[in-house]
């Protein structure tokens, strides 16, 4: 028994932060980061300001990420096969998987692997403070947030609403406490119903 949880989200979201008390409370999870996917800085487009364009699909190897997450659906047991390990409570199932990222829904290919779906939002001044006290390597450039990092976020957020439907959007300003009970609980009850039918269909 295995369960795919797509995490997305606005940068500085919580994501990260979420899915990892997410892995200490669930049995043999396994985390895979969108972020361990991005391209190195030489193969990042630069638009005319001079702005490298990271907050686009373009900017990371999401061939590599979706053979990534297949390898792990095809064989869950075996954790090395992604970038963060597992918090491995014997070998028996259930066995979940957490995608974080700020584009998960964007990408056709990983349309049908999600089993549940979050986004978690933080206003925009939130988000462009939080965004100020963390260093990024490189740093972020004098009017990054406002011209390349916000307006991105909002370009995908609309086709991801036109074309992404069963998405639990997420108050990220709420605490983690608070965030991770309710992805746990969903979880939790999507488990039980996973071991009911497969308890049905062995009758």
């Amino acid at each position: 028994m295995r369960l795919v949880i797509g995490l997305g989200g606005v940068t500085n979201g919580g994501k990260t932060t979420l899915a990892r008390s997410l892995q200490k409370q669930l049995p043999n999870c396994t985390i895979i980061s969108q972020d361990d996917f991005f391209k190195p800085e030489s193969e990042v487009a630069v638009d005319d300001r001079g702005f490298l364009q990271y907050d686009v699909l373009d900017a990371l190897h999401m061939e590599k990420m979706v053979a990534s997450i297949h390898c792990w659906m095809m064989n869950p047991e075996d954790s090395a096969l992604t970038s963060t390990h597992g918090n491995q409570k014997g070998a028996e199932n259930p066995r979940v998987l957490i995608v974080e990222g700020f584009l998960l829904y964007n990408y056709k290919p990983l349309s049908d692997i999600w089993d549940k779906k979050y986004f978690l939002m933080i206003p925009y001044e939130e988000c462009k403070r939080r965004r100020s006290n963390r260093i990024y390597n490189p740093p972020d450039p004098p009017g990054y947030f406002d011209g390349h990092v916000w307006p991105m976020f909002l370009k995908h957020k609309k086709e991801m609403e036109e074309n992404e439907t069963g998405i639990v959007y997420l108050d990220g300003t709420k605490s983690q406490e608070e965030l991770c009970a309710r992805i746990y609980n969903d979880v939790a009850q999507e488990l039980e119903k996973t071991s009911v039918r497969g308890s049905v269909a062995h009758v």
